[in-house]
């Protein structure tokens, strides 16, 4: 006898609630249960399982896609539009009714789908950066519909995604706005910003720039090479900051966009040919290069301005600094270069709080601002940041031609590693965890010194590794023997480590570290009572060993290894004093006091026959206990 259409209903329904999800077991109109396997060998081990549950075999398994499979939903599908049609016809108007409800629900179902889909990626970016009341999603290709109109299943959408993967690229589309400001709200789309392959491309490039530069001021520790350093670098990061605001400002995914970075590419490739010489035959090569990438960016912004009318008053200010820089080329119009953009946002901000007749113009001017992608920006940044590290550390590197190669040169380069080391885990470990709040999203001054601060404390760090480098094959210590080394890193070792090698080492490990300090304290970090030391005494170390570092060059008579040696140990001081003061007082430092645990969830009766069996000492089946009281095996 077939079982009632309730139980039949109830049953589809609780099974298709996820959508996206193949039903794992249903009934047909006869009451036999039907349940659905994967692959031949999950079909033979249900049908096991089943059978010494259920010796009768009132059931079938069918394997996923098969004809059986088919043949049972399409009678099980032909039983209900037979219901449907025997409600219509004896309920016509109540009929009429409940499927007038049903439409309304599903479309506020699909509507909630979507604001939970967003809530979800916005939680991901409110667990690791810090919640925002005035971030908004946006989907790119909703639009506004009637709340009555039918909707398919929210699976559809899935399905869209997959056939959408294979587009192809189109010449030119035109550029669209991936987040921006408007009225204290930031929109952004609901799509997660991934890096371009381009971006990473530009970062290679930015491996070997970085390893000239730093040469360059280790070969010439003196104030004027410090200032060519300076120079330089901020320059070469400037294009850098260029190319990643962009991106991260517009979504264009298009062949001509791929050019524009080829052209920029160019620019930044003639800037770095001619930087060793600069100050002596290529200057006027190198600002060349790069006063024409500023130009072709002015180009390209003043077009996005045209494009592009809502966010036109602030584009337009963009082209305003990167054409007055290019005009009066001085070391003045450096500096504009640099900071000019975070000018602009504080003078924006300012003048929409004015009162008289320019406020509300600028208001309406600077209506819709792009704003930076958070995720975009740290990802970036942390990208750069790990170019920098790694240079350190493969600047270290030397060649041995020892038959035992363990000595003086040896241990300093390992100090130097380790160094490193220490510098990526405060950074990334320390500072980059348990983070509440980040300083993009903290407050808007918190966030123009974390993007600008990150100048300095590279510079810093690079001018430090490039001078660690000469340390390490200085022949001025016990067990270092020049003869020991490879000749071209014999052409590098030097009895005598000049001072403005020192300082160049020590001041840039100290403002490093400062720097770093500030970073961390721009970010707002998760608290926890019984914290063993709080952030605020831990950086106010950070900040003495910094200033200590730095003085560390009136120390003339510390030779290379002690140099290395006292740095190295002062920085491991502050990871040390950090990673003890993020532990909790009443637990142990040295290992975890809790005993392990585990969980799981078995049915009533299941539940008491394995207590049973523990008793009695009884080796259990784990896989038995997988089999549901009901009879069906649970999706794996």
């Amino acid at each position: 006898m077939a079982p009632p259409t309730e139980s039949i209903g109830a049953n589809i329904t609780h099974t298709v609630q996820h959508t996206g999800q193949r039903l794992k077991h249903f009934l047909k109109p006869d009451g036999r249960r039907v349940h659905i396997a994967a692959s031949p060998e999950e079909k033979l081990k249900i049908h096991r399982n089943l059978l010494a549950i259920e010796p009768h075999g009132n059931f079938d398994v069918c394997l996923h896609g098969s004809p059986e499979h088919l043949e049972a939903v399409r009678a099980i599908h032909a039983h209900h539009e037979q219901k449907r049609g025997e409600l219509r016809e004896k309920h016509s108007s109540i009929y009429e009714e409940f499927e007038h409800v049903h439409l309304q629900l599903e479309a506020l179902s699909k509507e909630m789908h979507h604001l939970t889909e967003h809530g979800v990626s916005l939680d991901a970016n409110f667990s690791k950066f810090g919640y925002d009341a005035h971030l908004r999603t946006r989907d790119p290709d909703s639009t506004a519909s009637s709340i009555s109109r039918s909707s398919s299943d929210n699976g559809q959408r899935d399905w869209a995604a997959e056939r959408t993967q294979g587009r192809s690229l189109k010449v030119w589309k035109r550029p669209v706005v991936r987040q921006y400001l408007h009225k204290g709200l930031i929109w952004r789309s609901a799509e997660l910003q991934e890096v371009a392959s381009f971006e990473l491309f530009v970062d290679l490039l930015y491996v070997g720039i970085i390893a000239i530069i730093g040469d360059s001021a280790a070969e010439e520790p003196t104030s004027y090479g410090l200032l060519k350093f300076i120079i330089v670098f901020s320059l070469g990061w400037k294009i850098w900051s260029d190319v990643q605001m962009v991106t991260s400002w517009l979504e264009t995914d298009d062949i001509f966009q791929r050019f524009c970075v080829m052209f920029v590419l160019v620019c930044l490739f003639g800037y770095t040919l001619n930087i060793v010489e600069a100050f002596e035959t290529t200057y006027a090569m190198m600002i060349s290069f790069y006063l024409t990438q500023r130009l072709f960016l002015a180009a390209y912004l003043l077009w996005i301005s045209y494009l592009i009318p809502m966010i036109r008053g602030f584009m337009v200010s963009q082209v305003a600094v990167a054409t007055v820089g290019c005009a009066i080329w001085i070391w003045v119009a450096m500096f504009l270069d640099i900071v000019g953009q975070g000018f602009v946002v504080l003078a924006v901000r300012r003048a929409q709080k004015m009162k008289n007749r320019a406020g509300p113009l600028i208001q309406k001017w600077f209506e819709f601002q792009p704003s930076l992608n958070i995720e975009h920006r740290t990802e970036r940044t942390n990208a750069f940041v790990t170019l920098v590290f790694g240079y350190s550390v493969v600047s270290l590197l030397y060649q041995n031609r020892a038959a035992y190669g363990i000595n003086a040169f040896f241990g300093k380069a390992i100090l130097g590693l380790v160094q490193a080391f220490f510098f990526n885990w405060l950074y990334f470990e320390i500072d980059g965890w348990n983070i509440h709040t980040h300083a993009i999203r903290r407050h808007v001054a918190s966030s123009i010194l974390w993007i600008f601060i990150h100048l300095p404390f590279i510079m810093a760090y690079v001018l430090a590794g490039a001078s660690l480098s000469r340390l390490v094959l200085a022949h001025d210590c016990k067990d270092a023997d020049s003869e020991t080394l490879e000749e071209a890193s014999l052409g590098r070792s030097e009895a005598e480590i000049e001072p403005g090698l020192r300082w160049f080492y020590c001041v840039g490990l100290g403002i490093a570290l400062l720097c770093m300090s500030v970073i961390s304290f721009c970010h707002v970090h998760k608290k926890f009572d019984g914290q063993r030391v709080t952030k605020r005494s831990r950086l106010g170390l950070r900040v003495a060993v910094a200033v200590v570092i730095t003085c560390l060059p009136l120390a003339e008579s510390l030779n290379s290894l002690q140099l290395v040696s006292t740095t190295t140990g002062l920085i491991g001081l502050v990871l040390g004093f950090d990673l003890y003061g993020c532990t909790y007082v009443g637990e142990s430092f040295l290992r975890d006091g809790r005993k392990c645990k585990y969980w799981a969830d078995c049915p009533r009766k299941r539940r008491r026959a394995l207590e049973e069996a523990m008793k009695t000492g009884e080796v259990v089946n784990v896989e038995e206990l997988a089999v549901d009281e009901k009879g069906y095996v649970p999706a794996p």
